[in-house]
């Protein structure tokens, strides 16, 4: 399997640990900052396994990034490419070719039963606001499978 299979390979992972709003239990403290990167953002938890939720998602070891939008059932998802300096992102879609400079801002919220919120300007792809809570950190791409194992339903 290439390198970038692999990372795409990841993909379906990322919706698995955050569908059905399941806890990812983490070995760190709890933050009192957030940064961008190395977590699963969401848009909403799933109401049903109909319902579909849009997943935002930066790995740092290896820079790239995707948006998904997916249920239980059916998905899709783009990869990315990126240069992140400070809350601006310069995303590569190696499918389509296509560029975008995308800014985040993230910031602490107690939103919809969330920890963190995100705002996300300058891209046609996902939504203009992601969620995320403490415990959804990615530790590291070779640890994002394992991590599945730790879930536990609320």
């Amino acid at each position: 399997m290439t390198a970038g299979m692999k990372k795409l390979a990841l993909i379906p992972v990322l919706a698995a640990v955050v569908y059905g709003g399941y806890r990812v239990r983490s070995h760190q403290p709890a933050h009192t900052t957030v940064e961008v990167s190395d977590r699963v953002w969401i848009d909403h938890l799933p109401r049903n396994d109909r319902d579909t939720i849009n997943v935002f998602a930066l790995l740092t070891q290896q820079p790239v990034g995707v948006f998904q939008a997916t249920s239980a059932w059916k998905g899709g998802f783009e990869a990315f490419r990126y240069e992140k300096q400070g809350n601006e992102i310069r995303a590569v879609f190696p499918q389509s070719g296509d560029r975008e400079k995308i800014t985040v801002t993230e910031c602490p919220c107690d939103q919809r039963g969330m920890d963190y919120c995100l705002e996300v300007s300058g891209s046609s792809r996902g939504v203009k606001k992601y969620y995320s809570r403490k415990e959804w950190i990615i530790e590291s791409r070779d640890q994002l499978a394992g991590t599945v194992a730790k879930i536990e339903t609320p």
